[in-house]
């Protein structure tokens, strides 16, 4: 009768050891390159739905000589039947069914919408903007080598020869900051991410930078994707669709 060598045979605890933690290496290995596609994929998808808004907001401007309103709330899509006639009131959630666009970006974060009053028909609500009436107030800022707020489009006093942007679109997101299709919201897990508390604060004034997940570069760790239709794009378009002047 044949007895069985448990000396010889199989693995020990030590080689089953070591075998786990090369396991356990080589998956960690994986999954870090595998979480950064994931971010990168996110992030093209969401830039694309930018695209695809900024061409849906031209769109709504040549038809109706003005950009829409705000969305009614977090879960009304359609644009807001009241007059904007402030900064904060012209400043919440793009009107997803107004202007037939996706509402969520990648992160499942409702797109935030910040609009020119004059823009989007004044105190009435009903007013069409023109070429040499109508001053565009929202700026964009960066941050410079030395990590200082330049800005990238508008300038501090925004004017008809100093013309800033009528429009920005953002998203904020995959980390902090945000509200889901259901109106809930999505906590700032952050106190180290000031530009990321900027744009959620502002309705005048944004910051846009590379993504950084570094807690110590000049304005914190940055998700955010912000998006902003030039005036002279959106001129050229209106004129040559017969809309203006």
């Amino acid at each position: 009768m044949k007895t069985f060598d448990y000396k010889t045979s199989g693995f020990s605890l030590v080689e089953m050891a070591i075998v786990l933690v090369i396991v356990g290496l080589l998956l960690g290995g994986m999954l870090m390159p595998l979480s950064a596609q994931m971010d990168q994929r996110r992030i093209s998808e969401t830039q694309k739905a930018l695209d695809e808004i900024n061409q849906a907001l031209i769109g709504y401007a040549i038809v109706n000589r003005r950009f829409p309103r705000p969305a009614t709330t977090s879960t009304n899509g359609a644009e807001n039947p009241a007059a904007c006639a402030t900064e904060a009131a012209c400043s919440g959630f793009i009107p997803w069914a107004t202007l037939g666009v996706t509402k969520l970006d990648s992160w499942g974060k409702i797109f935030r919408y910040s609009v020119t009053p004059n823009f989007a028909g004044g105190a009435a609500g009903t007013a069409a903007f023109t070429l040499d009436a109508t001053v565009a107030t929202k700026t964009v800022q960066t941050r410079d080598s030395a990590g200082a707020l330049i800005y990238q489009v508008g300038q501090a006093v925004c004017s008809l020869a100093n013309q800033c942007v009528p429009v920005v679109v953002f998203s904020q997101g995959k980390n902090n900051w945000g509200t889901g299709d259901t109106g809930n919201a999505f906590a700032d897990n952050s106190s180290t991410n000031a530009d990321e508390d900027a744009n959620e604060a502002s309705s005048i004034n944004f910051i846009t930078r590379s993504i950084s997940e570094g807690t110590a570069a000049p304005g914190g760790e940055y998700f955010n994707l912000v998006s902003w239709l030039n005036l002279n794009t959106l001129f050229n378009r209106m004129v040559a669709a017969g809309r203006l002047p």
